[in-house]
């Protein structure tokens, strides 16, 4: 596929990186973007868990683990289709998950492409699990928070970093609505953790910050 001359001016070896693909989307949005997403506020505010996923938490009693990817964003902002429940464990737990998954009738399916493991459920559903050993991992899993089905999520903070690295289209789509929604005292933590732990992303928050709060506003928003 022919790349666009502005975006091969961007990225000359043909492949952008993440935080490249993320700046063309937000300038593409900050041209086009109105106010009104077409929803009302009530339905953006509303909370559900409407699809079912298998509940990991007799099976994991244990060991910390939070719900990652789009089921989480459900946590956040209107519950959204997905064909996997994504989850997140410190990489030197995988082998007692995978220990506890298969005892519990999970099928190994493979290894991930990013450090992790496949699984399909008793009952057929995908169950991807990061493995992970970031610096802000033990303090992510030590303070997680609720989504409507009780289960243990990303707290937002978080989930915004690891959305923000991935940058992929889905990924930019879910930090500017998840943004638009979050209070002022979410987005001053949101703002704290990314200044820690991904400084050179800040520029990109604000600007997820803005599009998401101007298209939940009736025309205007602070700045």
């Amino acid at each position: 596929m022919d790349i666009p001359p502005a975006i091969a001016a961007v990225a000359p070896d043909g492949q952008l990186t993440p935080a490249q693909r993320r700046r063309i989307l937000i300038d593409i949005c900050r041209r086009r973007i109105r106010p009104g997403t077409g929803s009302s506020l009530e339905f953006l505010r509303r909370r559900t868990a409407m699809n079912p996923w298998p509940d990991l938490r007799p099976v994991l009693q244990g060991i910390p683990w939070v719900v990652i990817g789009a089921v989480a964003t459900r946590a956040y902002m209107p519950e959204r289709a997905t064909k996997a429940l994504d989850i997140l464990v410190r990489r030197e737990d995988g082998d007692e998950l995978r220990e506890r998954l298969e005892a519990a009738g999970y099928t190994f399916v493979s290894d991930l492409a990013v450090p992790g493991l496949l699984f399909h459920s008793p009952e057929g559903v995908e169950v991807d699990v990061m493995l992970g050993d970031d610096p802000w991992l033990d303090e992510a899993l030590a303070h997680p928070r609720q989504d409507p089905a009780g289960f243990p999520v990303l707290d937002l903070p978080y989930l915004v970093l690891m959305k923000l690295i991935a940058s992929r289209l889905q990924d930019v789509a879910d930090l500017s609505r998840m943004l638009g929604l979050a209070s002022d005292e979410e987005l001053a933590s949101v703002r704290a953790v990314v200044a820690r732990h991904a400084p050179i992303e800040m520029d990109d928050l604000e600007s997820l910050i803005y599009l998401g709060r101007f298209e939940t506003s009736t025309g205007s928003v602070e700045q």
